[in-house]
């Protein structure tokens, strides 16, 4: 569903580029942050089991509700093809991102691991090939996503008028999560469902909260000081748990600058989405869509990350380099900062094409001499401009409201037209120069690499420009926007038509003249003259590849390796504190970028994708100086060490020397969730 949100956002609410990046990121923000409450709910409450269903039927309800947001019938009173009452959908809209966002935060960090409570503990090779086969399928949905949501969105739907079809991409998620909801619960008597035993974070907020408290009552100078602040905790909770606390501390500490990479990963489905809309998609036969363009990250995490286990690492190793996890991570980030500057250039080549639209005290003139004869035009202060028939000249820009033309004819006509101000202005010269009139014409670059088209009639007689039920009467009609590819149209009168074809490709605006002299013909495609308003895209989206690679390169060094480094580090019962750290940094990444989409207000894009990117190679700095006086631990000997004092209870004891017998095995997991969970 993301695949389409940030389009959604710009093109059906009709929100600008800023307001729809920061909505978008607001919403993955809070994607992230429900997962921790999730959690807390299924250990401490629910259980896994129930919590997937409860919050699965709040998911699949907020992604109906999606669905109808993006219905502009249902307040199109008018007929339209516009939403009478936005607000309506607006408000839709936002009650199903929150219903998903709370129901992605039951899934996420339930079903993986109610999946691994099927298997017993001595079935270790049915439980890895579960957690191969379960991120394989997520590899897979991704992938599949971002190639068909795209698509739905782009067919035209609608029961009075055809739109963009956001209802279909939005409806058949929705249905497909429902299916997946009935599969599931008709297992259910299958499964095992272990009871809830509580959860490790409420303890570590709790032991955390009355370190600082009891901290906070003896701060008196008269109380010794104590070696670490969390030992304040000694009344109350035993040693070895806040030993373990320390340890995750520790590794959390590392996590502070982790946000600012996600900063700019996670632009991928905003920013780089808005850029690829101002680009060309044709890759030969295929027509690749804009957020289509997301598909290359799945396809590229399938094939680095095995390359980067299998290769890459090994290679390096045998090179006698020491590649250690935070080294890795350190080369992650500053790959993702490449990537920010490998946009920028294409930005930059993008800029170079668009056109330049007048300023709030500006106007622009084209003329369009349709008469039958060479037509010589002075508009004060400008120079002559001689036209040939059936001829146009490009935009002048005038600072002038209104303007005076003469035209070279016998006798001359001297004629003064008005021109709004902020508009581009076509001065049209028929066949009689003395009934010349102008044009509004588009002052914008066509919305989601559509083309905008519009036709003049020279014609003595009225005619009529059919396409898909598009009629509209001399002289000149409204612009009717039309997709990337080949159209046909049909131009009549009374007795006699022609038809005549196009090949499109993306963000045109085009004048089509149908001259006097026209002969309704059974092709007259010769005979009508095509004036280009707006070029089309002519930057490639192939130019996006080197930007996605460097930024998925530096996913899989920066993510797996990251969250293998911080299982590696802290005691395998505090994995769930570690995963909702993780979480947090991401979700705190998401409201950076919404901070600065708001705030920056930057007048050239390319310059926000440099300011981001000399961001992370600061905080990249900061990080790989705070990697460098880092020192690896091993927390079972530190753990075992506590084992040996007689501060913990003899059942608990017991219960740890078990734990610790089975560490290996737990980093066997541990490894193998870190590798695939990509």
């Amino acid at each position: 569903m993301r695949a389409v949100l940030v389009l959604y956002f710009r093109y059906f609410l009709r929100w600008d580029d800023d307001l729809a990046t920061s909505i978008y990121h607001a919403f993955v923000a809070l994607c992230y942050l429900t997962p921790i409450l999730g959690a807390i709910v299924a250990d401490s409450w629910l259980g896994k089991f129930k919590t997937i269903i409860y919050l699965s039927i709040v998911y699949a309800i907020g992604q109906i509700v999606m669905a109808v947001s993006a219905i502009n019938d249902i307040t199109d009173a008018n007929r339209d093809g516009t939403p009478d009452n936005m607000a309506v959908h607006v408000t839709l809209a936002m009650i199903g991102l929150i219903l998903i966002a709370f129901g992605t935060g039951g899934i996420k960090p339930c079903v993986s691991a109610f999946g691994g409570d099927q298997f017993a503990d001595h079935q270790t090779r049915q439980r890895s090939t579960f957690f191969s086969v379960f991120y394989l399928c997520i590899n897979a949905g991704s992938l599949l996503s971002t190639l068909i949501t795209p698509i739905l969105r782009g067919q035209e739907c609608g029961i009075h008028t055809q739109q963009k079809c956001y209802p279909l991409a939005f409806g058949v998620p929705a249905a497909l999560m429902v299916v997946s909801l009935i599969v599931f619960i008709a297992g259910s008597g299958m499964y095992i469902k272990a009871a809830p035993q509580g959860n490790i974070m409420l303890d570590v907020c709790n032991c955390i909260g009355f370190a600082i408290k009891n901290r906070f009552r003896h701060r008196s100078k008269r109380y010794p000081k104590r070696e670490h602040w969390l030992d304040w905790a000694n009344e109350k909770y035993n040693k070895l748990l806040i030993a373990q606390i320390k340890m995750v501390l520790k590794v959390l500490f590392l996590y502070i600058p982790l946000p600012m990479f996600w900063t700019l990963f996670d632009q991928k489905g905003s920013r780089w989405t808005f850029q690829a809309t101002t680009m060309d998609g044709t890759f030969g036969t295929l027509i690749l869509q804009p957020d289509q363009m997301q598909t290359v990250n799945p396809i590229l995490i399938l094939t680095l990350v095995p390359i980067m286990d299998r290769v890459v690492y090994p290679l390096i190793r045998k090179c006698g380099f020491n590649f250690s996890p935070l080294k890795r991570m350190t080369v992650g980030m500053f790959l993702a900062a490449m990537a920010f500057v490998s946009a920028a250039l294409v930005q930059i080549q993008i800029d170079k094409t668009l056109p330049v639209f007048p300023s709030s005290t500006e106007s622009q003139l084209k003329i369009v001499n349709m008469a039958s004869s060479q037509m010589e035009v002075t508009i004060s202060p400008h120079d002559p401009i001689v036209l040939g028939s059936m001829q146009a000249s490009d935009y002048m820009t005038l600072p002038n409201s209104t303007i005076t033309v003469s035209l070279n004819t016998n006798p001359p006509i001297i004629k003064m037209f008005p021109l709004s101000e902020r508009q581009r202005h076509t001065l049209i010269i028929p066949a009689d120069p003395n009934t010349a009139y102008v044009t509004f014409d588009i002052t914008s670059k066509p919305e989601q690499g559509s083309n905008a088209i519009r036709f003049v009639n020279g014609m003595s007689e009225e005619v009529n420009v059919s396409y898909y039920g598009f009629n509209r009467q001399s002289p000149v009609s409204d612009y009717v926007f039309l997709s990337q590819g080949e159209h046909t149209f049909s131009i009549s009168n009374s007795v006699k038509s022609c038809t005549f074809s196009k090949m499109f490709r993306f963000g045109a605006a085009y004048t089509f003249l149908i001259p006097s002299t026209l002969n309704l013909t059974d092709n007259c495609g010769a005979s009508v003259v095509e004036v280009e308003d707006i070029k089309p895209n002519t930057v490639h989206m192939a130019l996006q590849i080197p930007q996605y690679f460097l930024i998925t390169a530096g996913e899989v060094v920066f993510s797996v390796t990251g969250l293998e480094f911080s299982y590696s580090q802290a005691p395998s019962n505090m994995k769930a504190v570690l995963q909702a750290g993780w979480l947090f940094t991401v979700a705190v990444g998401n409201f950076i970028v919404l901070i600065v989409a708001e705030l920056a207000k930057l007048p050239d894009q390319w310059a926000e994708y440099v300011l981001f990117a000399s961001l992370l190679v600061a905080v990249c700095i900061i990080f790989s100086i705070m990697a460098y006086f880092y020192t690896y631990i091993n927390p079972a000997e530190i753990e075992a060490q506590f084992m040996q004092g007689d501060e913990i209870d003899p059942e608990d004891k017991e219960k740890k020397a078990i734990e610790l017998k089975s560490k290996d095995f737990v980093q066997q997991q541990n490894e193998q969730v870190g590798k695939t969970k990509m």
